[in-house]
């Protein structure tokens, strides 16, 4: 069975700065597999390049066995779909939700609208109430909650989450999270998840990649992680750095 998304050998060059650095890897289908390292890592770039966002200089980017080229075309967009860290700046303000979910539709041409933005709003756990309001309306919860329903509208079966929570309140980044959970599960989707949080990651996923300045330095499975069973000195700052600060007594 092809991977559901592989990854070999990938440069992304910025103006000289080489932002990606043979990054290799593969994401098997229904898998959650998680990139983490700290800022300028790499890891968003490597999600933004597989959604064509970003030029590649080299290697090779492969979604369910299809090698892609220079551009994304449509099908490529109703298989994989992106959801991006900040949900106050990926929703056009003066767009109602309704609007928000009928653009990819039309787009796509894709005919019963009506069912699909009735069915991705309950997904999310908003309902029709909310299909009329404007994002500002919306609190920053609901407003990720929408951002879900506009990817999962297409029906795609891979969804790449750019730090999908770490702009929300800390009470209402674990609902989101358990609804990704809950709607991978249900929709078999594949998630390739970035989070600078190792919790989210352990949570979340099955299997991860750390990346520093570029690179891949160590690939894990979620539970090695979490029992601080990792061979590189660099995983191993990252997991002193998780542990946070405590205040004296």
């Amino acid at each position: 069975m092809s991977a559901a998304v592989a990854v070999d050998r990938l440069e992304v060059v910025f103006d000289r700065f080489r932002a990606l650095n043979g990054v290799s890897l593969d994401v098997q289908p229904g898998e959650s597999f998680g990139l983490v390292g700290e800022s300028g890592s790499g890891k968003s770039t490597l999600l933004r390049a597989i959604a064509g966002l970003v030029p590649v200089a080299s290697g090779t980017i492969s979604v369910n066995g299809r090698q892609l080229g220079r551009r994304r075309d449509k099908a490529f967009y109703r298989q994989v779909q992106m959801v991006f860290q900040d949900p106050y700046g990926s929703l056009h303000p003066r767009q109602t939700v309704d609007r928000l979910l009928q653009e990819p539709l039309a787009i796509h041409g894709i005919g019963d609208g009506e069912k699909r933005i009735r069915r991705a709003l309950d997904e999310v756990g908003l309902g029709s109430g909310f299909r009329f309001r404007y994002s500002h309306q919306l609190s920053g919860g609901q407003r990720q909650r929408v951002a879900i329903a506009r990817a999962l509208i297409l029906e795609p079966s891979i969804l790449l989450l750019d730090e999908p929570t770490s702009a929300l309140d800390a009470s209402v980044q674990a609902e989101v999270l358990n609804l990704l959970e809950e709607v991978r599960r249900r929709r078999n989707l594949t998630f390739l998840m970035v989070s600078h949080d190792l919790a989210v990651i352990t949570h979340m996923c099955e299997r991860l990649l750390v990346m520093q300045n570029g690179e891949a330095v160590e690939m894990l499975a979620a539970r090695d992680l979490a029992g601080r069973n990792v061979e590189q000195d660099y995983t191993r700052r990252l997991l002193k750095a998780s542990e946070g600060f405590s205040r004296p007594a």
